[in-house]
């Protein structure tokens, strides 16, 4: 990505819902320069969606956690199976396969911590391929809304 493209990907992380003659118009160029750029991004998978921030509590999960996961045997078919049953689940806000000594990370949303407990006993202990797991509360959140990119070395 060139400057031009960077500071596309910042505007669009800022404020995505912006027209491209707007757009165009903050990078000082030409709306087809601009919409053209857009499309390019897009079609290589710089950009990959657009997307609305909600509030988790309008959905109903006012308590989030981390789940860390240990599954075992440790192999490509169960880390699959897992990470797909995962995605899945509807408290399951995000799923990352790890390395180290966790094998998972949940990012789970529920309404309470009732539902949070009721989730850790009903569907990840009677898993038999998870060996052990970890919960993290989450009390508040910090989000880099706008990531810079970094500097190629």
């Amino acid at each position: 990505m060139d400057e031009l493209d960077s500071e596309i990907v910042r505007l669009l992380q800022t404020d995505a819902r912006q027209s491209n003659r707007e757009l165009a118009r903050q990078l000082g160029i030409a709306p087809s320069t601009c919409l053209e750029r857009v499309r390019a991004l897009t079609r290589r998978g710089v950009i990959r969606g657009y997307h609305a921030d909600i509030d988790p509590a309008a959905l109903n999960r006012s308590v989030q956690a981390m789940v860390s996961v240990q599954v075992r045997p440790l192999s490509r078919a169960v880390i699959n199976a897992f990470k797909a049953s995962a995605a899945e689940m509807p408290e399951v806000m995000s799923a990352y396969v790890l390395a180290g000594g966790d094998d998972f990370l949940l990012h789970v949303g529920v309404r309470d911590l009732d539902h949070l407990h009721a989730f850790l006993l009903d569907r990840l202990s009677k898993r038999k391929e998870i060996v052990g797991f970890r919960t993290s509360v989450i009390f508040q959140q910090v989000t880099k809304a706008v990531p810079d990119r970094l500097e190629d070395d």
